[in-house]
């Protein structure tokens, strides 16, 4: 293995280290797919689709979520012009299976967002929960 392969190797397992430290040290609160298909129906909660952009085009997203990607540059500015700057709002975030959404949990608690959940069967599911798409909750078309 080259020294480039190693440390390639070497970021890859301390950046699947703390996505597995993140989900297994949940943060706070997390809900079910169709508690915030509820709460955000009723305008009780953001619900804040973190995926990227690929991901939306592929599957869709909820109707009653804001696509804003973790993966972009500008995302705590985008989520800070969501909540008209407050901090206190209830957001809760998802991502496909769970993993990531817990992960951002963690990041919004550290700067200073109190109010925040997780979603973490996310949109496709996985070890969480079957997920928004296989409960049937309605997704639509992701139009840029």
């Amino acid at each position: 293995m080259t020294r480039h392969a190693a440390n390639i190797y070497t970021l890859l397992c301390l950046c699947l280290g703390l996505v597995l430290f993140a989900a297994a040290a949940s943060a706070g609160p997390s809900m079910s797919v169709h508690e915030a298909y509820r709460q955000a129906q009723k305008g009780e909660v953001l619900l804040v689709d973190i995926r990227s952009p690929a991901e939306w085009r592929e599957t869709g997203v909820a109707p009653v979520a804001r696509p804003i990607s973790m993966h972009e540059p500008g995302f705590f500015e985008k989520l800070n012009h969501a909540v008209d700057g407050d901090r206190g709002k209830t957001i809760a975030v998802i991502c496909a299976a769970g993993g990531r959404s817990t992960w951002m949990q963690i990041q919004l608690l550290a700067r200073g967002y109190t109010n925040v959940i997780d979603v973490p069967e996310g949109m496709v599911g996985g070890s969480n929960g079957p997920g928004w798409i296989k409960t049937g909750l309605p997704t639509k078309p992701y139009l840029e």
